[in-house]
């Protein structure tokens, strides 16, 4: 929490920071301190009357209540605007008053959420769970300071700059590189462990409850306190200086850890300037330079959705020890001279390529382990008798053919199967399903034409009714629920096989996050099948629970499929547009009790009937198959695909060798 509280305190003394993002467990009062923040942010000056907070000293040419001559100044606190997750496009840039324009022949713009946040606070709660066409505006506003609408030849700009804060609970999913990056400083939060702080909590809460004026009251003195410290580091904040030395430690740590791109290291230099003016010095020191590296690398390190952000502390003073002088300087340059050798973590000794330390950035695997495909996994005593093998370590993830549903639906936005969605292209006209959003301009017109003699029209605006009005149908793709049926019998562990098939779902995994799927996992083993993952939003937590997957026992086919038809049958009901994709990993083989293969295979009927897509990963190896797997694909109407077919970059090699084979051909 003490992270969380500098952080958004140094973005309060220098916006250009780049915002937090808030990252923790449900129940943490993430909300709470982000909404806090709003009261100790110093006024701003603004042109009276301009609903996009000009500021008087360098007005907006471009502003569309301009232009501002000779205008009254006013001021006012800065915002803090909060953009609900279900927010609609029209909502977040503002909207046009289409049907006033075509009347009236005016343009009638209504400013959104970010223009009001303009020099302000724009707060996203559970950010992660904010549709892909509203964060693409988020980036577009937060890279280049300005909203653009255009829409039916209509041009609306105005200046967002704004402070980006959001919150977010990793097991409901992670959020897209691109808006990661966005943001400049990330802190993860958790509940303290100590019961003291705890049992405050609950009493401050308690209080607040039984009087929330008296409790502000209490309140009042500190928190004026703070706000005034905030504006005296804002007005300290120029003349900080940020030295070579101290430059050069940055860029140094950001090689270090090999983060992309430059931002990282211009949002390190902001963050330990802040730091300093914070700390009321105009000098950046070397735990300016660390502290701003815990805040804004950890979420630039991620490699892929299945990293979890941090950074390695050790790693950090190394690199700060490596580069407290400059290369071929004296000791004794520069203020302070960086102090004596001993001083000094290392000594001034060797530590390139020695000592012994394990470089950061090795595969997380245990020292000397055999491969899977040499040694067997040792078998451990189940709890409840039997045995089963340990979980092993899956391959490394790949990427894979594109499954979809077939038809045309209506879920959220993503990117797996066609849908109508709110973003994509055009391909007809309706009439109006509620509040009009998306005019059909032509579709209009041809609507209102032959009325309009008939209506007396005559000047310049058409004459329209209500029932004139035609919104566009545009095409694009929704996102899917994509249930994952593994098998994790017995048979699934000879010959090391289940390696092999953890880096096929660990694959489908990472093709579920970059179209924004949900996912759900069901396992069977034993005697039954159990819903080892609810359906979520987070690949993190399922790729989590697919590593510690064992396997061993029986093979209940029919309890597997039969759990994904009631996962499935709650789904419907919770989220009736998401249309689900069954991905079943298995041989095909049934066990457990009499007429176990007849009756998986009823279960299987029974999705079908529903009209669930599904696809059956087939995991049978060896040169003797049954074809047991891709008789299961029959029986669930869907599409069955080996683990070599699975590739993308293999179904390319078999294309290429289909045309390689037809050209020859031709030419014989």
């Amino acid at each position: 929490m003490d992270d969380l509280r500098l952080g958004l305190l140094l973005n309060a003394v220098s916006p250009a920071v780049g915002g937090v993002l808030v990252r923790g467990e449900k129940g943490t009062a993430k909300s709470t301190m982000v909404r806090a923040l709003a009261g100790l942010l110093p006024s701003i000056g603004v042109v009276a009357g301009c609903r996009f907070a000009c500021d008087p000293a360098a007005v907006d040419p471009q502003c569309p209540d301009g232009p501002h001559r000779d205008a009254d100044r006013g001021e006012r606190p800065a915002f803090l605007v909060e953009l609900p997750v279900g927010v609609s496009e029209d909502r977040v840039v503002g909207s046009l008053d289409l049907e006033r324009a075509l009347a009236e022949g005016v343009k009638a713009y209504e400013p959104g959420l970010l223009a009001k946040a303009h020099r302000g606070v724009l707060y996203i709660d559970e950010v992660n769970l904010l549709q892909d066409h509203l964060v693409d505006l988020l980036l577009d506003a937060a890279a280049m300071g300005r909203s653009y609408v255009e829409r039916e030849g209509v041009s609306v700009r105005h200046a967002a700059r704004f402070l980006l804060v959001g919150t977010m609970n990793p097991e409901e999913g992670e959020l897209r590189p691109q808006l990661l990056d966005r943001f400049g400083l990330t802190v993860e939060i958790a509940a303290t462990r100590d019961a003291d702080e705890r049992a405050e909590v609950v009493r401050r809460r308690l209080a607040y409850d039984a009087d929330p004026a008296a409790f502000a009251a209490r309140w009042d003195g500190p928190e004026r306190e703070l706000a005034e410290r905030i504006t005296a580091a804002r007005e300290l904040l120029p003349d900080v200086e940020l030295s070579d030395l101290a430059l050069r430690q940055i860029t140094a740590v950001c090689a270090a850890f090999e983060v992309d791109g430059l931002r990282a290291d211009i949002v390190m230099a902001r963050t330990a300037v802040a730091l300093a003016a914070w700390a009321g010095r105009t000098e950046v020191l070397e735990e300016d330079v660390r502290t701003a590296a815990r805040l804004a690398l950890p979420h630039r390190r991620r490699r892929n959705p299945f990293d979890a952000p941090g950074l390695d502390e050790e790693q950090l003073d190394r690199t700060l020890a490596e580069h407290q002088q400059p290369e071929d300087g004296p000791e004794d340059d520069g203020p302070g001279g960086g102090g004596p050798d001993g001083d000094r973590p290392d000594g001034g000794g060797p530590d390139n390529g020695g000592g012994g330390a394990p470089e950061p950035d090795e595969p997380n695997c245990p020292s000397g382990e055999a491969s899977s495909d040499e040694a067997p996994v040792p078998p451990q005593q189940r709890p409840g008798g039997g045995r089963e093998s340990a979980p092993v370590a899956s391959e490394q993830p790949y990427r894979t053919r594109l499954f979809k549903v077939d038809g045309t639906g209506r879920g959220a936005q993503g990117r797996r199967s066609p849908a109508e969605t709110d973003a994509g292209h055009t391909i007809r006209a309706r009439r109006p399903q509620g509040r009009l959003s998306r005019l059909h301009l032509s579709a209009t017109l041809r609507a209102a034409a032959p009325h309009q003699a008939a209506r007396g029209r005559a000047g310049r605006a058409l004459v329209l009714r209500r029932d004139d009005l035609r919104e566009q149908v545009r095409r694009g793709r929704e996102s899917n629920l994509v249930l994952f049926v593994v098998d994790a019998s017995g048979s699934m562990a000879a010959r090391q096989r289940m390696t092999a098939v953890k880096g096929a779902v660990l694959s489908l995994l990472m093709d579920a996050y970059q179209r924004r799927d949900k996912i759900g996992l069901v396992t069977f083993r034993g005697t039954g099948a159990e819903l080892a993952l609810p359906p979520t939003s987070s690949v993190e937590v399922g790729a989590a629970r697919l590593e510690q997957l064992p396997t061993g026992g029986r093979t209940p086919l029919e309890a597997g499929l039969l759990r994904a038809h009631e996962v499935l049958r709650v789904e419907r009901l919770r989220d009736p547009d998401r249309r689900p994709l069954l991905v079943v990993v298995t041989d095909g083989r049934a066990t457990g009790g009499k007429d176990a293969l007849p009756r998986a295979r009823r279960a299987a009927g029974l999705l079908a009937a529903q009209g669930v897509a599904a696809v059956v990963l087939d995991c049978e190896s060896g040169p003797v198959r049954l074809g047991l797997a891709r008789e299961l694909a029959a029986h669930l109407n869907g599409d069955a695909v080996s683990l070599d077919e699975l590739r993308a970059e293999g179904v390319a090699s078999l294309v290429r060798e289909a045309r390689t084979t037809t050209m020859t051909r031709k030419a014989a």
